[in-house]
């Protein structure tokens, strides 16, 4: 989102920062070392989310981190957000998936507040041959 940019320029004018589509991202292959991907794969549909997975594995570095955040559930399933529908994950499910695209999962952990959605994270580090 544009907002989100400006806001990050603003805030901290020192670093670089741009748009882009998680589907390509604009970055040489293999140039990252990691990806932060916090809650912007949630409206991916379970078809599609080894697109930007593959994405991600081209652009890290081997060896490189990427830490995935995400609504958690006992199963892969859609549900109403703010604009358009997200989906949530079992922690396993989606590891399964990261480990299909060149990721070898490296922690996780599932956070359960009474009144909100469960939350959860996987750290995963790309593989160096897929």
């Amino acid at each position: 989102m544009p907002e989100f940019v400006t806001y990050a320029t603003n805030t901290f004018p020192g670093v670089s920062y741009t748009l882009g589509s998680l589907d390509s991202l604009d970055a040489d292959t293999g140039s990252i070392g990691g990806i932060l991907s916090w809650y912007s794969l949630i409206h991916y549909e379970p078809q599609t989310i080894r697109i930007p997975l593959h994405e991600f594995r081209r652009a890290l570095n081997p060896g490189g981190t990427l830490l995935v955040g995400f609504f958690e559930g006992q199963t892969v399933e859609e549900f109403a957000h703010a604009v358009t529908p997200a989906y949530r994950w079992p922690v396993d499910d989606l590891g399964t998936e990261l480990n299909a695209t060149g990721f070898d999962v490296v922690e996780s952990h599932v956070r359960k507040t009474a009144g909100q959605r469960p939350v959860a994270a996987i750290v995963a580090r790309r593989r160096e041959a897929h």
